[in-house]
């Protein structure tokens, strides 16, 4: 059989018609800028206006009510490629938006912001969506004065930098001075008798001060731990451990982090030492020590730490 011919139905110079008193209002306020709607009998208010009421056939009335122009999204449908004819070059939305003021929604075009052609969706994309029109700068009377729909913004992303100084305090600056010197020292408290490193000044159990001076050991054990898929600058690798770690001496467990030794082989009553940075590279700082690494002693049983876990 032969193809059938293609057809072209074309009105040269564009089909011109009259629009009538209530969509020549409607477009002449989307030429000014404006989103209006008109009010019926019952008191709805119709977005895009028609001449009559489609729930009872009334006429309209003459008051006019400007609304938006933010809006909702009722609902939508997403166009992954889209085609010559679209209002957009790029995936975009054709959605029903209720304009505020409004008790009708109007279809228009919203743009999510997406380039990639045949993207899905973006998450942010979902029915009660609140957006706004972009106007064209020139504008003829016509729904497309209105480029398409964008949404509000809702969130910002600024840099941020606070520079400070931290005053360590008569205990704390006490107990980094001994890290400078590559020791550790601790308070004892004169109530419980627990050795508490880094030394606070006080003993937040009984609530006394601490004065009384302790060196401990830079060995101690792990009493728990998590393992850390996040980059952080002080640790070796992702992923890293940082733990508690009960140090010989001392009754209250300090976090550090824990290297040498691959993350999901890092285990409660692991026995570990400080790896300190090279003595010329020492200040009153924590980072004198790099991390703890294991050493070559047994466990520590779980009976013996539990009240630190």
């Amino acid at each position: 059989m032969p193809s059938s011919p293609n057809h072209v139905l074309e009105f040269p110079g564009g089909y011109t018609r009259s629009v009538g008193p209530v969509i020549g209002r409607f477009l002449t306020e989307l030429r000014d800028g404006r989103l209006m709607g008109v009010r019926t009998a019952g008191g709805r208010v119709l977005v895009p206006p028609t001449e009559y009421d489609p729930a009872t056939g009334e006429a309209v009335t003459d008051e006019w009510v400007e609304v938006g122009p933010s809006g909702t999204v009722q609902t939508w449908s997403w166009v992954a490629h889209p085609r010559p004819e679209h209002p957009l070059d790029r995936p975009f939305a054709w959605a029903l938006i209720k304009p505020d003021g409004a008790d009708t929604a109007l279809l228009h075009a919203l743009d999510m912001g997406v380039h990639e052609a045949g993207a899905k969706p973006p998450r942010q994309l979902k029915t009660g969506l609140r957006v706004r029109p972009k106007w064209r700068a020139e504008r003829s009377g016509h729904i497309s004065d209105i480029e398409c729909f964008r949404p509000e913004v809702t969130m910002i992303t600024a840099p941020t930098r606070q520079e400070y100084t931290l005053g360590a305090g008569r205990a704390l600056g006490r107990f980094l001075e001994g890290i400078a010197e590559g020791r550790i020292l601790g308070h004892r408290c004169p109530v419980c008798d627990s050795v508490i490193v880094p030394m606070k000044g006080m003993c937040a159990r009984d609530g006394v001060p601490t004065t009384e001076e302790v060196e401990v050991a830079d060995t101690g054990t792990v009493t728990t731990f998590a393992v850390n898929n996040i980059p952080d600058p002080r640790a070796p690798e992702v992923p890293f451990v940082s733990a508690y770690i009960l140090l010989d001496g001392a009754d209250i467990p300090m976090l550090a982090l824990v290297a040498g030794i691959p993350a999901d082989q890092v285990r409660i009553g692991m026995r570990v030492k400080a790896a300190w940075r090279p003595r010329e590279e020492w200040g009153p700082t924590m980072a004198n020590i790099k991390w703890f690494e294991p050493i070559d002693e047994p466990d520590v049983p779980f009976e013996r730490i539990k009240d630190y876990v």
